[in-house]
């Protein structure tokens, strides 16, 4: 059985399946598909032809949708085009560009956006205030933690002798700079604050605050030490100039910083 908030807004060529739940202010537009078992909470926009509740691989065999529950939090925005698999949970005030996926047995914090074509494997967790971006490829048993930036075409990898069933995901730590078109070998951790060049090819862990670039990449020193050209001024730890749609924007990172036990 469903329950549909009468203030939501559902195109009359959508499909619904059972068990599904639509709150307040949620608009759904032409060609989508809610399979069973999603939630969707308020004042969530779903585009055109967007795909929720994706079946798993366990349909298959005898085209029977299991229960592998779908939730979405409030004030989302999902733009057309996106396929987001069952037994996934999204916090709020997440955004999609067109076309992303997101696999099966991934965890994602609030505020969380991800870019056109992103590709979310599955049986991964994503924190908070994270941005990847357009053509972002992240393999399962991925770790992603808060305040993260993946950037372009970014590659995480996890399978150390493909092919195979070894699987290591990647760990990038907190506030950490992934720059466009990098690859991050299976296994290794980006530590706090560390910044990646565009380009590089990762083969070793990258320890905290330390810049690494090239293929292979390699530690060129404390990513304080890189300086923006146009003002003059150390560039990172980049929260300290940067707070468009971050936590800090109306009191700024250090002041912000103080108030909460990171």
């Amino acid at each position: 059985m469903n329950s549909i908030h009468p203030s939501a807004i559902i195109a009359s060529d959508v499909i619904l399946g059972h068990d599904i739940t639509i709150a307040e202010g949620v608009v759904i537009d032409h060609h989508a598909i809610i399979h069973d078992h999603v939630s969707i909470a308020a004042n969530t926009y779903i585009g055109c032809q967007c795909i929720l509740g994706e079946y798993l691989a366990d349909y298959y065999p005898d085209y029977d949708n299991k229960a592998h529950p779908l939730s979405i939090g409030p004030h989302a925005l999902i733009r057309s085009g996106t396929i987001i698999y069952g037994d996934t949970t999204i916090g709020s005030h997440f955004q999609t560009g067109h076309r992303t996926t997101i696999r099966e047995k991934t965890v994602i914090g609030d505020h969380v956006r991800l870019g056109t074509m992103a590709d979310i494997q599955g049986h991964c967790s994503i924190g908070r205030y994270v941005s990847i971006h357009s053509g972002v490829f992240v393999a399962p048993n991925s770790i992603i933690e808060d305040y993260v930036w993946l950037f372009p075409h970014v590659v995480l990898t996890n399978d150390p002798t493909p092919p195979s069933d070894s699987e290591k995901g990647v760990t990038i730590r907190r506030f950490a700079s992934v720059a466009a078109r990098s690859m991050i070998l299976p296994g290794l951790t980006i530590g706090e604050h560390a910044l990646i060049g565009a380009g590089s090819v990762v083969t070793h862990d990258v320890p905290p605050g330390k810049a690494a670039v090239g293929s292979p990449a390699r530690i060129k020193g404390d990513v304080e030490t890189i300086i923006n050209p146009d003002s003059g001024e150390p560039a990172y730890p980049w929260p300290r100039h940067f707070s468009r749609g971050m936590p800090w924007k109306d009191e700024g990172y250090d002041m912000w910083l103080t108030r909460n036990e990171l």
